[in-house]
C-alpha cells in the first residue's frame, strides 16, 4: 500500500472509482470528476484548488493504492480551518471504495494523512463525520480521535467532531 499524488497515470482507475461510487455526492469532494471535461482539466483545476483559492484553503490530495495499482481509498487533507472546516469539514476528509470497504483501508488511510499533516505541522488534527456514520467514527477513534461537541448544519445533518493529537 502506498500513497499517490492524482496524476495522469491514474485516469482509468479514478474514473473507475467514482463509477463504483455512484450518484452519491463524492467524498471527499476534491476527487468529484464533474464538470471537467478532461481528466487534465480536472487536475489543473485540482492544482489551483490546492493551493487554495477564496473558497478553498490550500490542501493536498492523495489515492491510498494497493498491490495491483487499484485506487481502494482518496484523502483530501486540508492545511488550515476556516469556520466551515472547524465546523462541518476538519482537516481530513476521506473515502474508502465501495467494493473496499471494511478491510481496514479507511484506519490506514488516516493514519497515512495524519503522518502527512505532521509533516505540515498540523498539531491537532480535527476530522468529522455524520452522526449516523458509525464506521467512520470507528476509524477516527482507532486513530485516537477524541469527541468534541458536535456541529448542526443548515440542512440539519449534525456533524460529529473528532480532535486527534498529532504531536507524538
Amino acid at each position: 500500500m502506498r500513497l499517490a499524488r492524482p496524476a495522469l497515470k491514474w485516469k482509468e482507475e479514478h474514473e473507475n472509482y467514482v463509477r463504483e461510487w455512484g450518484p452519491a455526492r463524492l467524498v471527499p469532494s476534491s476527487f468529484d470528476l464533474a464538470g471537467h471535461e478532461t481528466y487534465e482539466e480536472y487536475l489543473k483545476a485540482l492544482a489551483i484548488r490546492e493551493g487554495g483559492t477564496d473558497r478553498w484553503l490550500p490542501s493536498t490530495n492523495y489515492f491510498l493504492i494497493d498491490d495491483n495499482e487499484r485506487i481502494v481509498a482518496m484523502v483530501d487533507i486540508r492545511h488550515d480551518l476556516n469556520e466551515f472546516l472547524r465546523n462541518v469539514g476538519g482537516h481530513i476528509g476521506y473515502s474508502t471504495r465501495p467494493s473496499e470497504r471494511k478491510k481496514g483501508y479507511a484506519t490506514l488511510i488516516l493514519a497515512e494523512a495524519l503522518k502527512k499533516c505532521k509533516e505540515l505541522g498540523i498539531d491537532r488534527v480535527l476530522v468529522t463525520c455524520d452522526e449516523d456514520n458509525i464506521g467512520s467514527a470507528k476509524v477516527v477513534i482507532r486513530n485516537g480521535g477524541i469527541e468534541d461537541e458536535s456541529f448542526a448544519d443548515t440542512d440539519g445533518t449534525v456533524k460529529r467532531r473528532f480532535w486527534i493529537d498529532n504531536k507524538s
